[in-house]
């Protein structure tokens, strides 16, 4: 029989205590600023996390560092585009990754003010993406753009800004091109729904897409000693692409150590929680995965950094 009055105890006052009461949080008050609001979150998790990566990238921008923004078509359909285009305003972005998604939603947005079809229900009949006018622009700004060497971001940018399209001023292509920020575009063959039109050249918008690739490169030498990268909502397609863009930048001699990655998703994923959070920042740096939808976690990360610039 094991005999409990032999049991060895201490004095919790001598232990460890990963919580402390000044990491609590503030109690809820009336017409609290967003500063107020922010410094009411418990010092605690994710809370701690978010005030850190927000840190983050105001340091990078006050030391002009690179901050690239990558992000899934998810968050420009879900109505952020206002949020990101105010970021490359005031100078926080300093470069864009999207996939192939992203410039429909984009160019969507641009042309009629809305976005993102019922696909359930069109693919009963055939009619899912085969939208006449998203096919058309987008497939002949790569074709225009190729031909005069430009990646595929910049290509689709430039028919945005020399087009008279009603509802521009919420492009987030459009006005990353009026700011002079690059947009890189990756996109997988046969992934989007242009490209079941005759209009679609793969190899005018493979090479775009490509060119864009180098883009990413040259712009992610700029995150050594204090950069940032944040994933919103691409879970495998950007972080591959920004594993092997790093890769090749430090083949090439560049030295990207010491740079912060953050990773925000609604769940859980392996490919970025390696290719964005971890490996990357082995050899010096901080990652971080938060996890939240973007219509709530984006405007909360913008206005903590628009509150510190």
């Amino acid at each position: 029989m094991i005999n409990l009055n032999k049991i060895k105890t201490y004095s919790v006052r001598s232990r460890l205590s990963k919580v402390n009461k000044g990491d609590f949080a503030s109690k809820p008050v009336k017409a609290k600023s967003f500063t107020g609001f922010l410094d009411s979150l418990p010092n605690i998790l994710k809370a701690k996390d978010l005030r850190a990566v927000s840190s983050d990238i105001v340091a990078a921008r006050k030391k002009n560092k690179g901050v690239i923004f990558m992000a899934g078509a998810h968050v420009i359909k879900c109505g952020l585009n206002p949020v990101l285009i105010e970021l490359i305003r005031k100078k926080v972005i300093t470069c864009i990754c999207l996939n192939g998604a992203g410039i429909i939603h984009d160019f969507e947005i641009a042309f009629q003010g809305k976005t993102s079809e019922d696909v359930a229900e069109n693919l009963k009949t055939g009619k899912f993406g085969m939208g006449k006018e998203t096919a058309d622009f987008l497939n002949c700004a790569a074709k225009v753009g190729a031909k005069k060497g430009f990646g595929l971001g910049y290509s689709v940018a430039n028919a945005l800004a020399t087009t008279d399209l009603a509802n521009k001023d919420l492009s987030l292509l459009y006005n990353a091109y009026k700011y002079k920020v690059p947009v890189c575009v990756f996109v997988g063959i046969g992934t989007d729904i242009i490209h079941q039109h005759p209009s679609f050249d793969a190899c005018a918008t493979a090479g775009g897409s490509m060119r864009d690739f180098h883009t990413l490169v040259e712009n992610i030498r700029y995150l050594n000693q204090g950069g940032v990268v944040l994933n919103f909502g691409s879970a495998v397609l950007l972080p591959e692409v920004f594993l092997k863009a790093l890769n090749l930048a430090r083949n090439l001699g560049n030295n990207v150590r010491n740079f912060t990655t953050a990773n925000f998703d609604m769940v859980y994923h392996y490919r970025p929680a390696q290719n964005v959070v971890a490996r990357p920042v082995n050899s010096g740096g901080k990652g971080y995965y938060i996890i939240g939808h973007h219509e709530i976690m984006l405007p909360l990360l913008a206005q903590s950094v628009i509150e510190k610039l």
